[in-house]
């Protein structure tokens, strides 16, 4: 049996129990894209925009799913304390693919925001999800969204009304817990109206010591003059595997900064596409991977400049050692009438082992003729003359090596527009680059 048709039957044979446990709004494009994965199926090598990572084998083995919603005995917020100083984040969690809605922090949001589990709100507020659920993720475009939109039940939805500015930064924590081999499949809706600002952190944790395989498809509305960070932070361990769709749109004169960071995973792939939508709009598309042993890496990234005087700036950068793989792919494209657009696209990579390897596809489409773009791509190792430099005043190999690493990743760190976040990361990949345990201070999950 092929990876698709065990799951193309196990919709078939429990479509209703998936559909009674989740919401009207969220069940309507279910067929729709179920018929689309049966269709298209899991994504493959074969395929240009996966040649980096067969997805399909990952799905081949047997997952257990909690399609039937039963409890997971755990308390998050007994569990994982982060005491990193002045983070000050409104704190919130998914246990698995659900929200965690028994506790809730004490943080009172501004009026009309709305932050929690997407079925309870596409219940309360139908016409609000359904207005933007599924509009950007194609499921008859990707294997994975369409895998995705089929099986997910619940997942967060954070709503901000025009003109609101929610002042305190929240912190989703996903969290995986299982005592048998797990998939979850998940759903973040963000929609920002004009004028609206915020900060959104999502961290990825694994709380036992399973297979895991973790779905989840991001849909982001930026409206006009809306200013929007997110960052993602994982840090799971190496039986994690991790497929992750983020779609973007943004409008008129739109700010939005986007950081990804793997610190600690087994195998993930990330697919990003933003489209700049009105005019003014910025984008700031940022990642960083650090992998060793056999862990794998790949991002997968398109702009589209679809309208004149957009300006996009793209950033990533690997660490890679020891046997690990990394990947970027990144597409930047200006259509016919996007005059005066102004995009930049860098990805730098150094691999510590000749047995590393870094796979790079920087691309450029450009249909305008009045436009600045530039793009480029690195792989290297450590400069030994500034290798040597150091150890020539006295500091030890392994301790130069250390530096440099840091340095060369700190540019991406430098991107967050979040003071207390910003340090913890440099906290987090001091201790990753020194091979100590991955977690953030007073995590008692990963301990």
């Amino acid at each position: 049996m092929n990876a698709e048709q065990q799951y193309i039957d196990l919709f078939s044979q429990t479509e209703a129990m998936i559909c009674k446990h989740s919401a009207e709004v969220l069940n309507a494009p279910r067929a729709a894209a179920f018929a689309d994965f049966e269709r298209i199926g899991f994504p493959t090598r074969k395929m240009e925009k996966y040649k980096y990572t067969d997805v399909s084998k990952y799905f081949e083995p047997d997952f257990g799913l909690n399609l039937n919603r039963l409890a997971i005995p755990v308390n998050p917020y007994e569990v994982f304390k982060c005491d990193v100083p002045n983070m000050s984040t409104a704190l919130y969690f998914v246990v698995n693919d659900a929200f965690y809605n028994k506790a809730l922090p004490k943080t009172h949001l501004p009026e009309g925001v709305i932050f929690g589990s997407l079925k309870e709100v596409a219940e309360q507020y139908p016409e609000l999800v359904k207005k933007y659920y599924g509009k950007l993720a194609d499921t008859s475009k990707d294997g994975v969204t369409a895998f995705n939109t089929t099986f997910a039940q619940d997942g967060v939805i954070f709503y901000v009304p025009k003109n609101v500015v929610v002042e305190k930064p929240i912190q989703l924590v996903n969290i995986l817990r299982a005592d048998v081999n797990f998939m979850v499949n998940r759903r973040v809706l963000i929609i920002l109206e004009d004028g609206a600002q915020a900060r959104l952190l999502l961290c990825d944790h694994a709380m036992d010591n399973v297979n895991f395989l973790a779905t989840q498809v991001i849909e982001v509305f930026a409206g006009e003059n809306v200013v929007f960070d997110m960052y993602e932070l994982e840090e799971t361990h190496t039986s994690t595997v991790r497929f992750s769709n983020l779609y973007v749109k943004q409008e008129a004169n739109s700010n939005v900064l986007l950081n990804g960071m793997t610190l600690h995973n087994g195998t993930t792939r990330n697919t990003t596409e933003v489209l700049l939508a009105g005019e003014g709009a910025e984008i700031n598309l940022c990642g960083m991977a650090i992998a060793d042993k056999n862990q794998h890496v790949d991002n997968n990234t398109s702009i589209d400049h679809a309208v004149p005087n957009c300006t996009s700036n793209e950033l990533f950068k690997y660490v890679l050692d020891d046997q690990s793989v990394g990947a970027f792919a990144g597409l930047v494209l200006v259509r016919p009438d996007a005059q005066h657009t102004s995009s930049q696209q860098t990805n730098r990579n150094l691999c510590a082992t000749r047995d590393a390897r870094m796979y790079t596809q920087p691309q450029l489409e450009i249909y305008a003729d009045d436009v600045k773009c530039s793009h480029g791509a690195t792989v290297g190792q450590l400069d030994e003359n500034a290798l040597f430099y150091m150890r020539a005043r006295g500091i030890a190999e392994k301790e130069a090596r250390l530096l440099l690493m840091f340095a060369f990743v700190n540019e991406v760190i430098d991107t967050i527009r979040l003071d207390a976040l910003k340090d913890r990361l440099h906290l987090l990949v001091e201790k990753r680059f020194r091979g100590e345990l991955n977690r953030c201070q007073g995590c008692a999950i990963c301990k």
